[in-house]
């Protein structure tokens, strides 16, 4: 049912946006930050080869797993309760990871973070999407929201070497904490408040069903790439994840009040927006974890070293962030996406012959700067169709269906395409096994540009932009004068 979540404008937009703009920065830095903290975690915590990859997966399971019933909520409850209640998780999470001493607390505090992004993310959105007016205000509000968000996957990677290398592996979860409580101080003299707690019953089946399928789904494809298809609970949680969410389509289908209302797909810029954001999820999030495979298994980078290699790209991503806005107002949504598509693809395929066993950040220089050029300007666009024409009252729900399909298609991808990169190195070692897995990692770039550009037949189907209207048309009056019709 409708909610009542009808913010008023903001009074200091510049800073409000700054606000929402540091919480799209949290949630993505945490997805790689963490990434180049990994061996220093591993030989300081205890954590074996097997275990490790919960670090990275604890994180990712919550965080997509609770995303619909985060964007749900952000609509029955209110945007601001959840960015603050967000925010207050990740600073308490990120406190417990940095004082964690054993691999059980730190996977409990990972697990925790992700929930706090579940919490966060939606109501970010729905709130840049709910306090700019649809057009151009909207536009600039989502390009610098997107630019924080994309910009932060790759200098997450730059933050966590600096901070390893100079501060130690806690350091990559203490920095969120001052961050969330001047979040938390913020939000209340810059956010729009929020009304009384809507009055709508939430889809308790629903809610169980899409949250354990969906959890469940991205376990099998993470533990599974990673620990091995063989082992007896990835197929069991894959076949309760298909169970659960075959009975998650039929309760919203037949409900009364559905958790994510299946009319939402009857607007072609969300449903072309959400097959878009699976492909990007599935490709070009893949990149920045096998540039840090490569700087630092190839090249012999340490943690600080590999974090100032993903300075270019986090350059480029910025600016193909502001050329994603001016893009938009020549070309529309629809032909921004196409573009940005074309040049993810290009850059991926620029990207694989520059990696070579000797090597330079300077090889892969040109690649990078084409790649981050394409995630800027994709990421801004698609956010923008994900947004558009949704009603406000249900901007929470289309975002926690948005970044599903992104969280789903990032754990698709990796372990589709380590998986590609992987192949043929059993059994090598030193130098053959470099040269060996160089040559995985391009084919594995290859093949996700060549899977980008499926994006293109969701994309093209997008709406066209609407001409903006002109002026009256004019009549010719009894004296020969004109006037408007």
């Amino acid at each position: 049912m409708p909610s009542a979540q009808h913010p008023p404008r903001l009074r200091r937009p510049g800073w409000s946006l700054a606000l929402l703009a540091l919480g799209h920065l949290i949630i993505s830095l945490d997805f790689t930050i963490i990434y180049v903290a990994l061996p220093d975690i591993a030989a300081d915590i205890g954590f074996t080869p097997h275990t490790l990859q919960w670090v990275v997966t604890a994180y990712a399971v919550l965080y997509g797993g609770f995303l619909l019933l985060g964007g749900r909520l952000s609509d029955l409850l209110g945007r601001r309760r959840m960015f603050v209640l967000g925010m207050t998780l990740y600073g308490l999470s990120s406190l417990l990871g940095g004082l964690a001493t054993t691999p059980g607390m730190l996977l409990t505090a990972r697990g925790l973070q992700g929930l706090a992004g579940a919490v966060l993310f939606p109501a970010v959105l729905a709130l840049v999407n709910t306090a700019f007016t649809e057009g151009q205000a909207r536009n600039r509000a989502l390009t610098i929201w997107a630019m924080a968000g994309a910009g932060g996957l790759t200098a997450g990677s730059l933050a966590g070497g600096v901070l390893t290398q100079t501060l130690g592996w806690q350091a990559v979860f203490y920095v969120n904490v001052p961050l969330a409580a001047a979040g938390i101080t913020a939000a209340f003299a810059l956010l729009p408040a929020d009304g009384p707690v809507t009055q709508g019953s939430i889809d308790i089946p629903g809610t169980l069903t899409g949250t354990t399928g969906i959890t469940l789904f991205i376990y099998a494809v993470a533990h599974g790439s990673e620990a091995g298809w063989s082992q007896p609970e990835v197929p069991a949680a894959a076949v309760l994840a298909v169970l659960a969410l075959a009975a998650f389509v039929r309760i919203q289908a037949r409900g009364r009040t559905p958790l994510m209302p299946l009319r939402l797909f009857r607007n072609r810029s969300l449903s072309g927006a959400v097959v878009v954001i699976l492909v990007f999820g599935l490709t070009m999030n893949a990149v920045p974890y096998f540039l840090t495979l490569y700087y630092q298994d190839v090249l012999g980078f340490s943690a600080l070293e590999t974090g100032l290699a993903f300075l270019g790209s986090t350059l480029s991503i910025t600016a193909g962030s502001f050329l994603s806005e001016r893009l938009i107002q020549r070309l529309g949504t629809r032909g921004t996406l196409l573009t940005g598509i074309a040049v993810n693809a290009a850059g991926a395929a620029l990207l694989a012959p520059g990696l070579h066993v000797d090597g330079s950040v300077l090889t892969t220089l040109g690649g990078v700067i084409v790649v981050g050029l394409g995630m800027g300007c994709t990421y801004t666009a698609m956010w923008n169709a994900a947004g558009t024409g949704v009603a406000e009252h249900e901007q929470g729900l289309a975002s926690g269906v948005a970044s599903t399909a992104l969280q789903v298609g990032t754990a698709v991808g990796l372990a589709l395409f380590v998986v590609v990169a992987s192949d043929g190195l059993a059994g090598l070692s030193g130098a053959a096994l470099r040269a060996a897995s160089v040559e995985g990692m391009r084919t594995a770039l290859y093949a996700l540009g060549a899977v980008m550009l499926l994006a293109v037949l969701p994309a093209a189907k997008l709406p066209r932009p609407r001409p903006a209207p002109g002026p009256p048309p004019l009549r010719t009056g009894p004296s020969g004068t004109t006037l408007p019709d």
